[in-house]
């Protein structure tokens, strides 16, 4: 686990997730053109889940999950 302290929206908090998952928001904030931060506020002001990490983790995992590939055929 890699904690950061992060700021959201006017509060500063700590965030424990894998390094990897770390990876892949700086992956989605950068092809979204935005700061880590404020994705990471955009991700809690809409999880589902009462956990932020859990939530983070989910977001992650949904981006990497719906890009597509490079092999995949383009969609009808």
């Amino acid at each position: 686990m890699q904690k950061r302290s992060i700021s959201i929206a006017g509060h500063r908090t700590s965030i424990a997730i894998e390094p990897e998952f770390w990876v892949g928001l700086e992956a989605m904030a950068s092809a979204r053109g935005m700061p880590m931060a404020a994705l990471i506020r955009d991700i809690d002001e809409t999880r589902d889940v009462p956990n932020l990490s859990s939530a983070l983790r989910l977001a992650v995992l949904a981006w990497y999950r719906d890009r597509p590939s490079h092999g995949d055929p383009p969609p009808p």
